[in-house]
C-alpha cells in the first residue's frame, strides 16, 4: 500500500489557499487546510501532515507564532515548516519564523516551479529531516524568493 504524503496549507486568503490545495492534490498529495495560526496547531494534531507551508499574516495568532508553538511541543517539532509571506526579509515575523525553526521561507508572489521544488526536497524519502545538521536546505545557509 502507497501512502501519500500530507501537507497542511495555513493560508488566510480563500482564494490563494484553494489555489495551492488543487495543485498539491492534482499533484497525488492529501492536503489539509487551515486559515488561522490557532486552527494550524488544531490541524497539525489532528492530521499529522508530514509538511506545513504556513503564511505568516494570519489572523488571531501570526504564522510566527503558530510555528513557535508547534516547534515547542515533542509531538509536532519535527514536521517541517515552510514559510510562504509577502513579508520582506528584515520584517521581524520573518526573523522570529526563522528564530524558532522555519525550515525555509518562500516569498509571495510565489513561483510555483520553486514552491514544488521545496515541497518535493522535503517530502522525499531521502531527505534527512529531523537532523538540521545534515539537511542542506535548513536556515540560516538558504532562504528561497520568488525571482
Amino acid at each position: 500500500m502507497v501512502f501519500k504524503k500530507r501537507i497542511l496549507i495555513v493560508e488566510d486568503n480563500a482564494d490563494s489557499r484553494e489555489m495551492l490545495v488543487l495543485l498539491l492534490r492534482r499533484l497525488g498529495y492529501e492536503v489539509a487546510e487551515a486559515a488561522t495560526g490557532l486552527a494550524a496547531i488544531e490541524q497539525t494534531r489532528a492530521t499529522r501532515p508530514d509538511l506545513i507551508i504556513m503564511d505568516l499574516g494570519l489572523p488571531g495568532i501570526t504564522g510566527d507564532e503558530a510555528t513557535a508553538r508547534l516547534k515547542a511541543d515533542p509531538s509536532t517539532r519535527d514536521i517541517p515548516v515552510i514559510v510562504n509571506t509577502a513579508f520582506n526579509k528584515e520584517a521581524a515575523l520573518v526573523e522570529r519564523a526563522i528564530a524558532v525553526g522555519a525550515a525555509e521561507i518562500l516569498y509571495k508572489p510565489t513561483n510555483l516551479k520553486v514552491l514544488l521544488e521545496v515541497v518535493h526536497r522535503y517530502l522525499s524519502s531521502d531527505h534527512m529531516l529531523n537532523s538540521p545538521d545534515t539537511n542542506p536546505f535548513r536556515f540560516p545557509d538558504r532562504m528561497v524568493s520568488a525571482s
